[in-house]
């Protein structure tokens, strides 16, 4: 990679080693690793054009000062980049009760972020329709609208627990959705059960109730589009 690390003011006159390709990719960035003074930062390079990379850094940032995500450091638009702290810990493809429990509260702490972003129209990301997807999302205008700052994306891989807590990686879905979309995203991407979605919504909610049949609706959105996501970039 030919990227002069050293011209950014927080690795100026630093020792650096690497960036090395991480064996794990994904869709959307190239990421590699990259050492200063003993000390491991991400580098990821952009593959897509079609994302706010300023909301993404904006968004990452505010999460950072609340703790549940990795300290931002570049944002370069013109070599399309952007370093961060590189977290240690684990992806888990199943979540025991105190990690639902810990997932919940680290969505309520993105949920209380403010941004001046625009609310994201689901129904326009979708290439076409089916009939069913217009009857869920009719189902879906008859429940209030809670519009907060989402992850959008809070999948295994973007998750990373460590003993000093949990955090969000890769933001560049984030944007203002309603609070459902996060919390159906967990529900599909984890495969949880009755009595493990129950316990997740219950630690999230706490005395508050919740919406089943939005919490149903906004689930099957989810899933038509990470379906349409996968057949577009595959």
């Amino acid at each position: 990679m030919n990227i002069d690390l050293h011209s950014y003011p927080p690795f100026s006159g630093k020792e650096i080693v690497g960036p090395k390709l991480l064996p794990q990719q994904g869709y959307s960035n190239e990421n590699y690793i990259f050492y200063a003074e003993e000390k491991p930062y991400l580098l990821r390079k952009f593959k897509l054009e079609d994302r706010n990379r300023e909301l993404e850094y904006r968004v990452q940032l505010l999460a950072y000062e609340k703790g549940i995500a990795a300290q931002p450091l570049i944002l370069d638009l013109s070599k399309n980049l952007m370093v961060c702290e590189f977290l240690e810990g684990e992806h888990k493809t199943s979540l025991k009760k105190e990690d639902l429990a810990r997932l919940a509260t680290v969505l309520k702490k993105v949920h209380c972020l403010q941004t001046d972003a625009e609310v994201i129209p689901l129904e326009t990301m979708f290439g076409s329709i089916s009939d069913g997807l217009k009857e869920v999302f009719r189902v879906i205008e008859t429940f209030p609208e809670e519009p907060v700052l989402c992850h959008n994306d809070p999948n295994p891989k973007n998750l990373i627990f460590s003993a000093s807590g949990l955090k969000l990686i890769d933001w560049e879905f984030a944007g203002i959705n309603d609070r459902y979309f996060d919390l159906a995203a967990v529900s599909v991407e984890f495969n949880l059960d009755l009595l493990d979605e129950a316990y997740f919504l219950a630690s999230y909610f706490r005395m508050e109730g919740w919406e089943k049949e939005k919490l149903e609706a906004y689930k099957t959105v989810y899933k038509a589009l990470c379906e349409q996501w996968f057949q577009d970039n595959t």
